[in-house]
């Protein structure tokens, strides 16, 4: 296996923030110069102690706290226009809660299909994504699981719904190994349970047992990940931990539950996450101890305020939020997967899989995750091959663009092909 070593991960942490902090922090330190005096300080502070923990990166990028009721409210209350309405047969909903409770809701079409546009105004107006992650999570759907267009939040959209040229696309359950991996925070492990899209109450309760206090914090949910991907190398022998989907897909299910989903307040500014949030996002009944998850009932929860504009959880706040869990688990950054046995874990070399443009030692300096991950994406096989994808080519070039990137021409399938959790072609149910 070929770790990072700690030394190198502590050391890089901070490194790839010190340009992109100050862009995140433009529109709020517009409007208030204290904040950006305050972020500076952090900022300071932060590169002299090289501080580290699941949620180091919070003090970089909300440096000062900010509430406002009116503009963080999301009205989900009866006669919005986006109360609750449960799924009929024909909606699509798959591994995503936060899409799910989205189309529940109405903020994305009801059916479960949307367009790239739909995608990113939603995620940016309901949770705060920031409008560059939000923009590459959607185009990067709608290339690899859709038909360049639109995609489906579940599996493979009727042609009432998608259209003739968006049945081609297999959506977010037909997307193993590309948009969706292993070592979900509640979902199952495809070749583990033949599905990979249906919470599991068991995982709920163990997600929840590993988070005291009654609270979930980005702390343990990183600690709930390193137990995950033990507890399925232990478990499934086709586990796989991809260059795209370990590194990059992985990380996002769990940093995505905190950043996303907890309800922020004048006395929490920063967010809180309790059980009873946790379980309206998820679609689970019940209590603790007792509980039990229905599948498409995700929703938005009562009396719930979004992150705040003036901190939308973008790129560079991701790639720290990244960069500081594998500094608190280097295995992290270990891309291999079992060779057809349990517990067979086996790591690739990073040098060999990219022809020397990366390797172990320094895929955690400099920006060189963030220029790794995305070129990479770049290469993923889409469910439709008509024409260049030139929209999903185009945005990856304006998010490496500032980043100095060596140039990675392509990498070497066949390191990735001797595991069968890789080579194996799946076989999707559908949601």
């Amino acid at each position: 296996m070929h770790f990072p070593s700690s030394s190198l991960l502590l050391a890089a942490v901070a490194a790839p923030l010190a340009g992109a902090f100050p862009a995140a922090m433009w529109e709020a330190a517009a409007r208030d110069p204290t904040i950006l005096a305050r972020a500076e300080q952090i900022q300071r502070e932060h590169m002299e102690k090289r501080q580290v923990g699941a949620d180091a990166a919070a003090k970089l990028f909300e440096p000062v706290p900010v509430f406002d009721a009116k503009k963080q409210y999301i009205n989900v209350t009866k006669g919005s226009g986006h109360e609750y309405v449960a799924p009929s047969g024909d909606d699509l909903r798959g591994p995503c809660p936060g899409l799910n409770a989205f189309a529940n809701h109405n903020f994305l079409p009801h059916d479960g299909y949307a367009t790239i546009q739909q995608f990113i105004d939603v995620t940016e107006e309901v949770v705060g994504m920031g409008s560059d992650l939000s923009t590459f999570l959607a185009v990067y759907g709608a290339a690899i699981d859709g038909d360049l267009q639109a995609w489906s939040i579940a599996g493979t959209p009727s042609l009432a719904q998608g259209g003739p040229t968006g049945i081609l696309g297999h959506g977010l359950v037909g997307s193993h190994n590309k948009y969706e991996g292993d070592a979900s925070p509640t979902r199952p492990d495809l070749y583990e349970s033949g599905n990979d899209y249906i919470t599991q109450s068991d995982q709920f309760q163990e997600l929840v047992n590993a988070c005291k206090g009654g609270e979930i914090t980005m702390d343990c949910l990183t600690n709930f990940r390193s137990y995950r991907n033990d507890v399925q190398i232990a478990n499934n022998k086709y586990y796989f931990y991809g260059p795209f989907t370990g590194i990059l897909v992985q990380p996002a299910a769990y940093t995505f539950i905190y950043r996303f989903m907890a309800n922020h307040t004048a006395e929490r500014p920063e967010g809180i996450l309790d059980y009873s949030v946790l379980q309206s996002w998820f679609g689970v009944q019940g209590s603790n101890g007792n509980y039990k998850a229905v599948q498409g009932t995700e929703r938005i929860p009562d009396n719930w305020y979004r992150r705040p504009q003036a901190y939308p959880y973008s790129i560079p706040y991701f790639l720290a939020d990244v960069l500081n869990a594998a500094a608190l688990h280097p295995k992290f950054l270990n891309i291999g997967g079992n060779t057809g046995t349990t517990n067979s874990f086996t790591g690739v070399d990073l040098a060999d899989l990219t022809g020397g443009v990366f390797n172990a030692q320094t895929l955690a300096q400099g920006n060189n995750l963030g220029c790794f991950v995305y070129q990479l994406s770049a290469q993923a096989k889409p469910d439709v091959a008509t024409g260049p994808l030139t929209k999903l080519q185009d945005v990856i070039g304006d998010i490496i663009k500032p980043l100095g990137c060596p140039q990675l021409q392509a990498i070497d399938n066949s390191q990735l092909e001797a595991f069968p959790g890789y080579s194996k072609n799946p076989v999707y149910a559908q949601s």
